[in-house]
């Protein structure tokens, strides 16, 4: 898991990039341990929900209780433990039931969901998870993915690559995907400077990445970073559970809230006006600054404490 990791391969990426000096390094490994420790790991597995939702708000229901003839969208969520709705109290939270019935909703139907989605997973492991998706193709498909990423040995690039190979095989079957790229792990308060720095700049790189890659293989991705990370900032005791890394109910729901409209656009069923945006390149600009100016910063900081 990532708090288990707490970006300790982040960070090592990090310092092959910028050059960090052996006194900035060593500052960064006790701040992941220190992150490590305040994370912890999971305290429980994910709920579940899954099942037919219905457009009244009720649900799982069994398919046997539904009219003659009244066939479900079929919609599944895949991914790591954002997809699976770690850190929530109760099934409703859920976000892919929050999904399944938003769109219960709007399209006036049912909608089955099925959650395939795993705590832990990188992208190099989401390759199973749409197999199993592939044996019986839905109409829709949800995937967030990405935190793990910035955890793991894999580059940006071959990360990127890896999604988008498993859009373009869900596309191809006819299924319409919908990419919530990488979260802004810089929000994340346990994880202290200038560590939270590095993981923000490679968590939005990745992001960037994953939302060109998706877009070429004919799915829609959702910035999640550029959206969301403001909300999550300003309101972190009520948008993360108590481990104060994974989304609370709250969290989640302002993550479906941005996902819904592209869910509905996905399939041509959007009516609700213009989707949510990305904020501009100049709004941008500050967080996206790259990482190895972070790293030039500390060991510039790390030089004059030495002097003084």
């Amino acid at each position: 898991m990532i708090g288990q990791k707490a970006l300790r391969l982040a960070m090592l990426a990090a310092g092959t990039a910028g050059g960090l000096s052996g006194a900035a390094y060593g500052l960064l490994n006790g701040q992941s341990r220190y992150a490590r420790r305040v994370i912890g790991p999971p305290a429980n597995m994910p709920l579940r929900a899954d099942g037919v939702h219905l457009p009244d708000g009720t649900g799982p229901v069994p398919r046997s209780e539904l009219a003659a003839g009244v066939k479900p969208l079929e919609l599944v969520v895949l991914g790591d433990s954002a997809a699976a709705g770690l850190g929530v109290n109760f099934p409703d939270e859920l976000p892919g039931v929050r999904i399944a019935r938003g769109l219960a909703e709007e399209l006036e139907r049912p909608v089955s969901l099925r959650t395939h989605a795993i705590v832990g997973t990188t992208s190099q492991e989401l390759h199973a998870q749409v197999d199993l998706v592939l044996a019986d193709p839905p109409r829709l498909a949800l995937v967030i993915i990405g935190a793990n990423d910035v955890t793991s040995r894999l580059s940006v690039p071959v990360c990127a690559e890896l999604l988008g190979k498993e859009v373009t095989r869900l596309t191809e079957a006819g299924v319409a995907v919908v990419v919530g790229t990488c979260p802004d792990l810089g929000a994340i308060r346990p994880i202290p400077q200038p560590l939270r720095s590095i993981a923000r700049s490679w968590s939005l790189a990745l992001g960037r990445a994953q939302r060109r890659v998706v877009e070429a293989n004919g799915g829609h991705a959702v910035p999640l970073a550029d959206l969301l990370a403001p909300e999550f900032l300003a309101r972190p005791n009520e948008y993360f559970s108590p481990d104060r890394f994974h989304p609370s109910g709250a969290g989640y729901e302002a993550v479906t809230r941005i996902l819904l409209p592209a869910m509905c656009a996905a399939i041509g069923e959007w009516e609700g006006g213009p989707l949510p945006a990305a904020p501009t390149r100049s709004e941008a600009a500050e967080a996206r600054r790259p990482t190895s100016r972070v790293v030039a910063r500390l060991n510039r900081a790390l030089h004059r404490r030495s002097q003084d």
